[in-house]
């Protein structure tokens, strides 16, 4: 009885003991992962215009020192510092007391003159009927007629005199040569000024429109060249109208703090020969600049772009498929095997997220633009088709 018992309870370890160790196996085997899942897109084929990129600096496209013409007291000041101001608007009066005094000696001087010119005239016209009855010498008939042309030519030195005299006193009100912005005054009133020198009182500064100054290399402008050769010919233009402003070429403009390119304006002129020194031929863009305060002001560094083509094969794809190691930029494609590729690329101009390929990928290429973190060159993955490429 003993034995039967103990030959069950040997049964039963034996069973449980096996079934452990066919538990064991089973948490042994190895389960590979499911394939990582990826998204993926086509490039967007579409028409994009080609830019040249630059830096600018702005610039007024006109500025003022307003300077003291005349010497004197400055006696009053008619403006606010800052403030617009138009054209001809009246600024500073310099004390006229003396340049009136002196327009007065001239007119005076004038009607001296014009007394003296009558009464040789009339000497004249009685020497006329005189020398015809010969009760005068032919010396004496010369020397009134003499006499007359000095009174004539006096009444012009005085009547210049005059003018200038006029101009003197005109210069005693201080007018603004330019409309735009006005500075400070550099003088206060009660000090002399235009002593000895042309006293600078303030200084005028146009804003609307705004010049851009920027410089265009010649590797660039031959380019440009090349790709308007056909355009030019077929409209009979020579080189010399390649930057023509009559042409209208537009160009785009951003600050430094500013997303993308939002001031439209246009090329408004483009030096006729290179920089030997610097190999560079300077332009000049012209903007709008309405907006109250002014987007644009004098000195600043801008951001520009000139369209030179359009190019209706270009490839797009979201900027956040590119990666970039030390061999350069590239993107991770998926071939027809769900297998992940490495593809160097050359880039072009970004628009809006997506970036240009120049070269490195085709129409049909899955390019992963999420998840590129799970995805190893040369392994499987599970792709995902985007919605669009942004």
């Amino acid at each position: 009885m003993i034995t039967v018992l103990n030959s069950r309870k040997f049964l039963i370890f034996f069973t449980c003991f096996a079934l452990l160790l066919s538990a064991c196996d089973k948490k042994n085997e190895y389960i590979a992962p499911p394939p990582a899942e990826v998204t993926v897109s086509l490039p967007t084929p579409q028409s994009v215009t080609e830019y040249l990129e630059f830096t600018g600096t702005t610039a007024s496209v006109g500025f003022a020192e307003v300077r003291a013409q005349v010497s004197g007291i400055l006696k009053s000041m008619h403006f606010e510092p800052g403030v617009n101001v138009k054209q001809g608007d009246l600024l500073f009066i310099i004390d006229p007391a003396p340049y009136k005094a002196d327009l007065a000696a001239a007119k005076a001087d004038l009607v001296s003159a014009q007394a003296e010119l009558n009464r040789t005239q009339a000497e004249l016209k009685r020497a006329d009927g005189l020398i015809k009855k010969n009760f005068i010498s032919k010396t004496d008939h010369l020397q009134r007629q003499t006499d007359r042309d000095v009174a004539l030519a006096a009444i012009g030195v005085k009547s210049a005199k005059v003018r200038s005299a006029e101009i003197q006193l005109s210069y005693t009100q201080v007018i603004a040569p330019i409309t735009g912005r006005i500075s400070r005054n550099k003088v206060d009133i009660g000090n002399l000024v235009g002593e000895g020198e042309a006293t600078l009182l303030t200084s005028v500064t146009q804003y609307q429109p705004m010049y851009t100054y920027f410089h265009l290399n010649e590797r660039d402008l031959l380019r440009i060249m090349q790709l308007r050769r056909k355009e030019f010919q077929a409209a009979n233009l020579g080189p010399d109208k390649l930057l023509d402003k009559d042409l209208h070429i537009p160009l785009q403009l951003g600050l430094a703090d500013e997303e993308g390119y939002p001031h439209q304006g246009e090329l408004d002129f483009g030096e006729s020969k290179l920089n030997t020194d610097t190999g560079t031929i300077e332009l000049r863009g012209i903007f709008e600049n309405t907006a109250k305060p002014p987007h644009l002001l004098p000195g600043l560094f801008t951001r520009l772009r000139l369209p030179i083509s359009e190019n209706s094969q270009a490839l797009l794809i979201s900027e956040r498929a590119l990666s970039a190691d030390q061999s350069g930029r590239y993107v991770l494609v998926v071939n027809k095997e769900n297998k992940v590729e490495k593809h160097p690329v050359i880039t072009g101009q970004r628009l809006d997220g997506m970036v240009v390929i120049k070269q490195g990928i085709k129409a049909k290429d899955k390019i992963i633009v999420n998840g590129l973190q799970k995805a190893r060159l040369g392994s499987v993955v599970n792709p995902q088709t985007a919605a669009t490429a942004g």
